[in-house]
C-alpha cells in the first residue's frame, strides 16, 4: 500500500473506531475497556477497512462494525427500557440544541445485505424454518417482482435501504424522516410513549425515541409485514426494532449518518440480529437543485403484475406509445370524471407539450 493508501486507511479506521466506541457506550458497554459482566465484548475496530468497509471519494462505504446489545433481551421493549434506564431518560433538547441533520441523504454502505446471504448462499440458523423456506422460494422465483408494483409503500425496515434520497428533520418533540421513494415518512415521537388508537399496524409502524446528547435512540413497533429489501427475506407482523442513530464525522471531514439497529421478530428470526446502515450526503443532487416531490405512484398505472407459466411473478411496465400507457404529466383520464373532458387548463403541466420538445 502506498503512502496515500495508508493515509486513507488510517482515516477510515479512525472513523470506524470512533463510531464503534460510541455505539458500544450507547448500547450499555464500555468503550476502550472490557464490557460489563452481563455484556459481551464489543467487536474490535479493524486495523484498516476491508471489503464493504473500504471507503474512498464522496461515495465511499464507511461502515462501522455492528454493536449488539450489551446483554441478550427477549424483546425490543426490554431492550429499549434498558437503554432508557441506562441513560437516565436521555437529553432534553431545545430547538437551539437539537442535532441538525439537514440536506439530502442517500443510502451508503451497510452490513444488512450480508446478514442473510453470503454470496449466493442463505445463511443458515438466522431465519426460522418457515421463513427460511419462504426466502428460498422467493429466491427461486428470481427478483423480477417488487411489491411497489401495486403501489405498496416500501415500509420499514426497507426504508433504511431504499435508493434515491431522504431527509431528516429533527425537532425537540418529533423527528420527521421523509423518503423520496413512495413518500415513506417516518415520524419519531420524542420522549413519548407508544400510542395506537387505530388498533392496527401500518407500513412505518409507531416510533418513539429519546436523545442522548447527539445520539437518537428509537423504538419501533406495530408494523405491517414487509421485507428488508427487494429480494431479501420477509418480516412478520411481529417485527420490531431498536435503533441508535448518530452523525459521524469522518477524519477527512465527510459526514456519515449511521444507525446501529437490532431487529426483533419471534416469528421470522431465530434470535435478534444487529446490523449497521449508513447514509452519505448527496451533494450532487443538492447542487443540481433537486427537491423532493410527491410520489406519483397512485396515479401511475403503468406498472402491472404478470405471473408466468412457470409461476414466476414479474413487474412489467407500459411504455410511451403502448396501449394503456398513462402519462402522468399530461391529462389523467381517470381524474375528475365529474368534469367535462375538454375543460381547458386541466393538464398537470401547463407547458406539457413544450416540455416534451
Amino acid at each position: 500500500m502506498n503512502a496515500r493508501g495508508q493515509l486513507v486507511a488510517s482515516v477510515l479506521a479512525l472513523g470506524m473506531s470512533l463510531a464503534v466506541s460510541t455505539m458500544t457506550m450507547a448500547q450499555g458497554g464500555r468503550a476502550g475497556g472490557p464490557a460489563s459482566p452481563a455484556a459481551p465484548a464489543a467487536p474490535p475496530a479493524p486495523a484498516a477497512p476491508q471489503g464493504q468497509n473500504q471507503g474512498g471519494g464522496g461515495r465511499g462505504n464507511f461502515v462501522p462494525e455492528p454493536v449488539p446489545p450489551a446483554q441478550q433481551f427477549k424483546t425490543s421493549v426490554e431492550h429499549y427500557a434498558f437503554l432508557m434506564r441506562l441513560h437516565k431518560g436521555g437529553t432534553r433538547h431545545t430547538y437551539a440544541t437539537v442535532p441538525k441533520w439537514e440536506g439530502l441523504w442517500s443510502a451508503a454502505g451497510n452490513t444488512a445485505t450480508t446478514t442473510f446471504l453470503k454470496g449466493t448462499e442463505i445463511v443458515a440458523g438466522v431465519l426460522t424454518p418457515a421463513y427460511e423456506a419462504a426466502f428460498k422460494m422467493r429466491r427461486s422465483l428470481g427478483a423480477e417482482y417488487d411489491r411497489l408494483t401495486r403501489c405498496e409503500p416500501a415500509g420499514y425496515p426497507r426504508w433504511l435501504l431504499e435508493p434515491y434520497v431522504r431527509e431528516f428533520v429533527n425537532t425537540p418533540t418529533q423527528s420527521w424522516w421523509p423518503n423520496d421513494l413512495g413518500n415513506d415518512t417516518r415520524r419519531i415521537y420524542i420522549n413519548q410513549d407508544h400510542k395506537n388508537i387505530d388498533g392496527t399496524h401500518s407500513a412505518e409502524g409507531d416510533s418513539v425515541g429519546f436523545w442522548v446528547d447527539d445520539m437518537l435512540i428509537v423504538h419501533t413497533i406495530h408494523l405491517y409485514p414487509g421485507d428488508y429489501f427487494r429480494g431479501q427475506p420477509p418480516t412478520s407482523n411481529q417485527f420490531e426494532s431498536v435503533e441508535v442513530w448518530r452523525m459521524i464525522a469522518m477524519a477527512n471531514g465527510e459526514p456519515r449518518l449511521s444507525v446501529n439497529v437490532t431487529f426483533y421478530d419471534p416469528v421470522s428470526l431465530v434470535r435478534p440480529v444487529t446490523a449497521v446502515y449508513t447514509f452519505r450526503r448527496n451533494t450532487e443532487l443538492e447542487e443540481a437543485g433537486y427537491r423532493m416531490r410527491h410520489w406519483e405512484c397512485e396515479s401511475n398505472q403503468n406498472t402491472y403484475l404478470v405471473i408466468g407459466k412457470d409461476g414466476r411473478p414479474s413487474t412489467q411496465f407500459r411504455l410511451p406509445g403502448e396501449a394503456g400507457f398513462l402519462d402522468v404529466r399530461g391529462v389523467d383520464p381517470n381524474r375528475n370524471p365529474d368534469l367535462p373532458k375538454d375543460l381547458p387548463g386541466q393538464a398537470k403541466n401547463p407547458i406539457f407539450e413544450e416540455a416534451l420538445k
